[in-house]
């Protein structure tokens, strides 16, 4: 009887070695990936850096007013005057629907666009 607990309690520690070094191994996976992602991270937080800098010197107006000049014949560019923009109240929205009234069962419409 002996015999058969100390071969069980071998067999249960080989066991939870083997368990414990699959473990461990698949841990230390989870780590290589997850700190591969943070340097991919931040590759990209550094591309988009280099990227949105790109994009400023690009859009610089004295850049932009230069190209507009050299492609006028083509593309009849032409610089924005103060009478081109309105204001505010010029705009026109579109009408706001009527809410339906209910009274007794029974729905009445109120007028289309009108405002208390």
């Amino acid at each position: 009887m002996r015999s058969v607990f100390y071969v069980l309690t071998a067999l249960g520690v080989i066991g939870l070695a083997f368990w414990a070094y699959r473990e461990n191994y698949q841990t230390q996976a989870a780590l290589d990936h997850a700190s591969k992602l943070h340097r991919q991270i931040a590759e990209s937080r550094a591309r988009l850096g280099m990227l949105r800098a790109e994009w400023a010197y690009l859009n610089r107006p004295e850049r932009l007013r230069e190209l507009a000049a050299l492609n006028y014949d083509r593309l009849g560019l032409m610089p924005f005057a103060p009478e081109q923009f309105g204001r505010v109240d010029q705009v026109a929205y579109p009408p706001q629907p009527g809410l339906p009234v209910l009274t007794e069962g029974v729905e009445v419409s109120s007028a289309a666009g009108a405002r208390p």
